[in-house]
């Protein structure tokens, strides 16, 4: 969601902090913001609405030469979009951008009575509070930043500097992502560790509860209780190619074409054809603790949601003896549901910054149960809290609708799955066939888009104008179809649902008119008899329809588009390719922006 970025060091602060919002853009925003010090006690704050370009036009009028400063880039949560509420905010000699949200602002604010409040932000509160501590030089800038972070209820992640000693960054973080870069002579920060690329690659990764000092030349982390932290530096793995388009239009374009690549970097390792076997190492369980396996509980959000519900119909299948739970982080955290004993749990997310899903870790953690990461971004948060875990390893996703990411999760999952299986004396025979295809899906995922893109270009421009999509599928093929829904309402504000086709009569099939078109995968297998009688009903009541298949497909319907039919098991993930298509040439046809939707942020760091 909202990016911070800062630097202090030698070098011009103000070219660092555009160039490192610019990095921070896919995270989505509303507004921006830097401010700058001077050594004598100036302070250059600029602030604008709207995209960083709206900014840079403030910027060339304001050149400075300042060697220290903080930036932000703003996702509305209190208070509109506007120059007043973005970040960074002033409150006496303190500058201070924040991520997260500060639940007992309201209280806070009560009783600084001395402060003139210019916004509608808890933000402002919380650098008001600092400078409370701060302003008659009873604490220096770090204690007067923890007196004030311990009467705060929320989540944050922020960075504060002081006119006064404009030599120093005070960073903190709780339930918000911070990144200390460590250069020579110059120390950077930012939220994600892709404003860091270019710049250097020695990373500290803040954890939660924790607050640095920060100078040209020196670190000094330490606890809300004071007690000093031995900095562990990390190095980025992320290398400036991967965080550019590399010719494309648009990074999701980039990223959809990218996923041959991505994931035979997941499978790197992992698959032993010869034996017909995969093998994980990060979980770190045991042959004896996975053969206890009796429940797994699958954790996300959106898409990494969508990702589990399918991963759970492959592993249901080779693993019929356990049962398998799916469910929303942002509901799961809040119910009181039993997690039996011999369960674990799989947390997946993209960023590894998800705070649903974060905060779901948390509570299973609570109950003894084991938990397994299957994240993205290496050093996150998830990624140090759980107690084991498998990365994706499918690079930067910077467009804000997640693609590659989608794909490697479920292959990841059902590797996972697998590895139970062959714990549990599964016979060789009957796991070679996901194995074999698993090895086979990077050649087969780059054969299919070489095949499907021009038609699925040219039939998105056929449906462009339509307002409203229905997503069909059974058995695999239906969280597929709810993958599918969800990337075209996200970034082409289609009203897109998507149905099991078994539910069409029970309510959905009331929707078909000429407003609506219907979206149907239909893989070969046991239920296709099925989804050619459900397709039929749509036919039968004026539907237009576009089918995905990979066999031949008989009935007359709007638009067929057929893929490889060399992939029969994970057929499903060859389909969401051409959902992923049809998306993006969707919205480029209606000219919205494909990389950064509306109202929409990357890494929902927020609940």
């Amino acid at each position: 969601m909202c990016g911070i970025v800062g630097y202090v060091g030698n070098k011009n602060a103000q070219d660092f902090l555009i160039s490192g919002l610019k990095r921070l853009e896919y995270r989505g925003y509303d507004s921006a913001g830097i401010v700058t010090l001077d050594t004598d006690g100036g302070a250059t704050l600029l602030r604008a609405k709207g995209k960083i370009s709206n900014l840079e036009e403030k910027l060339a009028e304001n050149k400075r030469e300042d060697k220290i400063g903080i930036g932000h880039t703003r996702w509305a949560t209190h208070g509109e979009p506007s120059e007043a509420n973005a970040h960074p905010h002033r409150a006496g000699a303190i500058y201070l951008v924040h991520n997260g949200i500060i639940e007992n602002y309201k209280e806070l604010k009560e009783h600084l009575t001395e402060h003139e409040f210019k916004s509608e932000t808890d933000t402002e509160v919380l650098a008001a509070l600092v400078n409370s501590f701060y302003a008659e030089g009873k604490y220096p800038l770090t204690n007067a930043v923890v007196q004030a972070l311990k009467l705060v209820k929320g989540t944050y992640g922020i960075a504060v500097v002081s006119t006064k000693n404009p030599e120093e960054i005070v960073v903190a973080r709780s339930g918000s992502p911070l990144v200390i870069g460590v250069g020579h002579d110059e120390t950077l920060i930012a939220s994600d560790a892709s404003a860091l690329v270019g710049h250097t690659k020695q990373a500290i990764y803040l954890n939660d509860g924790e607050v640095a000092r920060i100078t040209k030349n020196s670190v000094e982390i330490k606890t809300l209780n004071a007690e000093p932290v031995s900095a562990k530096v990390e190095e980025i793995e992320t290398n400036l190619a991967a965080i550019q388009k590399g010719g494309y239009e648009h990074f999701l374009l980039k990223e959809i074409m990218e996923q041959p690549l991505s994931l035979a970097e997941t499978l790197r390792g992992r698959v032993n054809l010869e034996q017909g076997t995969v093998r994980l190492g990060g979980p770190g369980l045991s042959e004896a603790e996975l053969r206890k396996i009796k429940h797994l509980i699958i954790v996300g959000c959106g898409t990494a949601y969508h990702a589990g519900l399918l991963a759970s119909y492959y592993i249901e299948q080779f693993t019929p003896e356990i049962t398998v739970e799916t469910v929303i982080a942002s509901e799961y955290r809040y119910r009181n549901a039993y997690i039996p004993e011999d369960s674990v749990a799989l947390i997946v997310s993209q960023s590894g910054e998800t705070a649903d899903t974060l905060a779901c870790l948390r509570e299973i953690k609570k109950q003894g149960t084991k938990t397994i990461g299957i994240v993205n971004a290496i050093g996150s948060t998830i990624a140090r809290e759980v107690d084991g875990g498998t990365y994706v390893h499918v690079g930067p996703e910077i467009s804000v609708a997640s693609t590659k990411a989608f794909t490697s999760q479920v292959i990841a999952m059902v590797m996972f799955g697998l590895t139970i299986a062959q714990a549990k004396g599964a016979k060789p025979g009957t796991l070679r066939p996901y194995v074999e295809e698993i090895a086979k899906l990077p050649e087969m995922i780059g054969k299919t888009l070489q095949s499907v893109d021009k038609k699925v270009q040219k039939i998105s421009k056929k449906y462009k104008n339509y307002e409203h999509a229905i997503y069909l599928g059974r058995d695999i093929a239906y969280p597929t179809a709810m993958e599918g829904a969800l990337k075209l309402k996200e970034i082409s504000y289609v009203d897109a649902n998507a149905y099991a086709f078994g539910e069409l009569k029970h309510g959905p099939l009331a929707l078909i008119d000429d407003r609506f078109f219907e979206l149907a995968l239909v893989p070969e297998g046991a239920l296709y008899d099925k989804a050619i009688s459900n397709v039929q009903e749509v036919l039968a009541r004026g539907g237009h329809m576009i089918v995905v298949t990979n066999t031949d497909f008989a009935l007359e319907v709007d638009d067929v588009i057929e893929i490889p039919g060399e992939i029969k098991l994970f057929a499903p993930i060859l389909m969401n390719l051409v959902s992923q298509l049809f998306a993006y040439y969707m919205t480029t046809a209606k000219g919205y922006n494909v990389d950064q939707p509306r109202n929409l942020a990357k890494s929902v760091t927020v609940e």
